[in-house]
């Protein structure tokens, strides 16, 4: 599959004029637990940036004050505050949850919570080190068949129990049997790769070096939460590829002026970006 403007544009349509934010989804992130406070900002601000209708935030209580700084537009609770977690939770369309999330105890608690928690019409978007957390789980009774998860080489091969050397396509496809139905995997490398259970497979021809630094992965996981729960129409794999595809396109064009590309650049760029190509379908 050619993950391409192409394939953007067909995703990315003009909005109904009679629309309002209920209809662009809703989106639960949880992370940013001390001192990773800075990376869930990063999920967020891509989020809102990517057109979710409606994004809440669950993270450290100290967190919040500057969360609503960079982004009003989100809101936010503490993330001991299990009711309202459970009560969040439930209602969500995606539940993103890894982005500065840490490993210890808390962490573990928060997972097992969302794990027992979502439902099968409820996606579930699994990243950074909730993707740890759940490689050392001997047994997961997953609630939902729709699962993305975000790895990069090392984490797959914690998940999967492939060496980095064995991760071929036909490996990963393999591996990816034991986990739910509709999961689709974004197998993160200097040649992101995506595949999915009915045997979708893409390769990502855009990014580059100028991706490597702090936050890029959260920015990525915050745009696909966005995407998932907004074009609810398009199959799941084809939301995914289409949010990879652009999270490292702009990196690509913000690179010709910019030796290290910034993920908050990117999230600036992102309405822009699904402006141009919501009109480019209708002009062709």
């Amino acid at each position: 599959m050619i993950i391409d403007g192409k394939l953007a544009s067909r995703i990315i349509q003009p909005r109904p004029r009679d629309s309002h934010k209920g209809n662009f989804g809703r989106a639960l992130l949880i992370g940013g637990l001390y001192p990773y406070g800075g990376a869930i900002i990063m999920a967020a601000l891509a989020t809102v940036n990517s057109g979710a209708g409606l994004v809440m935030v669950a993270t450290d209580r100290e967190n919040i004050a500057p969360l609503h700084a960079h982004l009003p537009e989100a809101m936010a609770f503490e993330v001991t505050d299990t009711e309202c977690l459970s009560e969040q939770i439930a209602m969500a369309d995606v539940v993103l949850i890894g982005s500065g999330l840490g490993e210890d105890r808390l962490a573990q608690e928060l997972l097992d919570l969302v794990l027992d928690q979502i439902r099968g019409w409820q996606t579930l978007l699994i990243d950074g080190s909730a993707l740890n957390l759940l490689a050392q789980k001997a047994i997961v009774n997953w609630q939902t068949e729709r699962v993305v998860l975000t790895p990069h080489q090392k984490e797959w091969e914690r998940l999967s129990g492939l060496s980095m050397a064995k991760q071929t396509d036909a490996s990963t496809r393999e591996a990816l049997l034991h986990f739910p139905r509709e999961t689709v995997l974004v197998a993160k490398s200097s040649q992101t790769r995506l595949y999915d259970q009915e045997g979708r497979f893409g390769v990502l021809s855009v990014g580059g070096s100028y991706q490597a630094t702090g936050g890029m992965g959260d920015t990525l996981a915050g745009m696909i939460a966005g995407f998932v729960p907004q074009f609810k129409s398009a199959p799941l794999f084809d939301r995914v590829a289409v949010a990879s595809y652009l999270h490292s396109k702009i990196a690509q064009d913000l690179s010709k002026k910019a030796y290290v590309v910034l993920p908050t650049k990117i999230s600036e760029e992102i309405p822009k970006v699904m402006e141009k190509l919501s009109r480019q379908d209708q002009e062709d």
